[in-house]
């Protein structure tokens, strides 16, 4: 492997020569844009997904896919993570229960991904459409806790200010405060890098709200269902299907999140404009 190649998997961002053009003069200069690299996830030996991601934070990317995907049902069921690098990208051998491992196999599936597509793949519509256990209840949050946390978040997305090119997840927590992000090119990644992080953390996924900066498709709430996530909020639209699958689950589903404004379309009674101490 070349020493570029080595660069480029364990690199977020590189730095490229572009002309940019201003009133009708071209400007030379570099600029940083986000890197993209190939992972394949292995379960026991056996290759299950391909996915092109952000090379950060694979472990909580291997092990949150693996929960939301419903591969795995808890963080024991997962005995060991490693990841190998070669010349085309990385692959993340994931060693699980016999149990798991029998019950993939029944229910195989090959997803060879673009950024960001959830569902390609899938054979058959059953395994395209999943349908998660209703949540748990959850905390209640208020409007200025949610303005607040979008606004801590934008801050902590250090890809997305150098390159303008990835989305993020992050976890509000009960107190109202941002206590994780995660970033990727792709969406649905970043969401399963904040799924595993917070699994590792051991955090309460009833506990608190999972914030993105995306559309709110139906992929991102069945996601968010699955590992017990009863409250998505998110910075574009929802699709109807994702509305759907969260009046059926209990997720609490928000969007167009601005500064001082939001819309809420399932599940409503999580989020109050009261102070979040007599809202109890």
């Amino acid at each position: 492997m070349s020493d570029d190649s080595t660069d480029v998997l364990h690199a977020t961002a590189a730095s490229v020569a572009v002309e940019k053009w201003r009133d009708g003069k071209p400007e030379r200069y570099r600029d940083s844009v986000a890197e993209e690299i190939p992972v394949a996830l292995e379960y026991n030996g056996i290759s299950h997904a391909v996915m092109m991601a952000s090379p950060a934070d694979l472990e909580d990317f291997a092990l949150g896919f693996s929960l939301s995907e419903g591969i795995l049902l808890n963080r024991s069921e997962l005995y060991e993570c490693e990841l190998v690098e070669n010349v085309d990208g990385i692959q993340v051998q994931l060693q699980v229960a016999t149990e798991r491992f029998v019950k993939l196999k029944e229910q195989r599936r090959n997803l060879t991904g673009r950024t960001g597509c959830g569902l390609c793949g899938a054979e058959t519509l059953q395994q395209a459409i999943r349908h998660p256990r209703p949540v748990q209840a959850g905390n209640r949050f208020t409007s200025a806790m949610l303005y607040a946390g979008f606004e801590a978040m934008l801050q902590l997305q250090t890809l997305q200010q150098e390159t303008g090119a990835t989305h993020a997840a992050g976890w509000l927590n009960a107190d109202g405060l941002v206590t994780l992000v995660r970033e990727d090119v792709g969406r649905h990644n970043a969401l399963d890098k904040l799924i595993g992080a917070l699994c590792m953390a051991g955090t309460d996924f009833s506990s608190g709200a999972a914030l993105i900066t995306s559309r709110a498709s139906y992929e991102m709430v069945q996601k968010a269902a699955t590992v017990g996530i009863g409250f998505v909020a998110a910075i574009s639209a929802p699709t109807a299907l994702a509305i759907r699958l969260a009046e059926q689950t209990g997720v609490t589903l928000a969007g167009f999140v601005r500064q001082h404004s939001h819309v809420v379309y399932a599940n409503g009674d999580r989020l109050t404009t009261v102070d979040a101490g007599s809202a109890t």
